[in-house]
């Protein structure tokens, strides 16, 4: 039985044609007149493509619309045609798809999990590490009159003493303590400790008029 593709191939030969020539003609690109002429209709853009390529292919070529229509809907599976895939890929590609799935759920809980590691580290911080201090004056080696102030800022819960006496720490950290030293040279110690015991010391050594 002569198919479709094979009739419309006779047909252009018979007036000895050219695909590059009905192309031109009917505005078919060249690539789709051949794929009809082998009934590769899945290479078309779309079904409704298809058909109406095949129609005017027909026309150009003189022959018969209700035949060539019904050659048309014989041999074309919308289904099977545009079927880029066979089944034995598809399946293959549902496991990939589903190992993705399983490699996000994972990430995503080892990052929730990192995330809540982070949490209690920060949390509980000063149960393994010495607590924040800085001083901000006086500077080192500064020179400086007997009526002094000491400021700086710490962990909002470590108790900060300076020449170990206890000072009050504000919310954000910041603490201020007022001396009066002998003239001279004076060292002054700051201390900050945790509630689990980790104390952080600084030193600062200034000259008192």
């Amino acid at each position: 039985m002569v198919r479709l593709g094979q009739k419309l191939h006779q047909k252009r030969l018979q007036r000895k044609l050219t695909l590059d020539e009905i192309a031109q003609a009917i505005k078919i690109k060249p690539v789709f007149l051949s794929a009809i002429e082998r009934g590769e209709y899945h290479k078309l853009p779309s079904p409704a493509y298809a058909q109406g390529f095949v129609r005017n292919y027909a026309t150009y070529l003189g022959l018969s619309k209700a035949e060539i229509t019904a050659m048309f809907k014989r041999e074309f599976d919308e289904k099977k045609a545009y079927k880029v895939l066979p089944d034995s890929l598809v399946k293959t590609k549902e496991f990939p798809l589903q190992r993705l799935k399983i490699q996000q759920s994972l990430l995503l809980a080892a990052a929730i999990l990192v995330i809540f590691l982070a949490y209690l580290l920060f949390q509980y911080r000063s149960a393994f590490l010495p607590p924040m201090l800085t001083l901000d004056t006086p500077k080192e080696n500064s020179t400086t009159s007997k009526e002094i102030t000491v400021t700086g800022k710490a962990d909002s819960n470590a108790t900060v003493f300076v020449n170990n006496q206890p000072v009050l720490v504000s919310s954000n950290g910041e603490f201020t303590r007022h001396l009066t030293l002998f003239p001279g040279k004076a060292t002054i110690s700051v201390k900050a400790k945790s509630r689990f015991g980790k104390e952080t010391i600084l030193q600062r050594t200034i000259v008192v008029k």
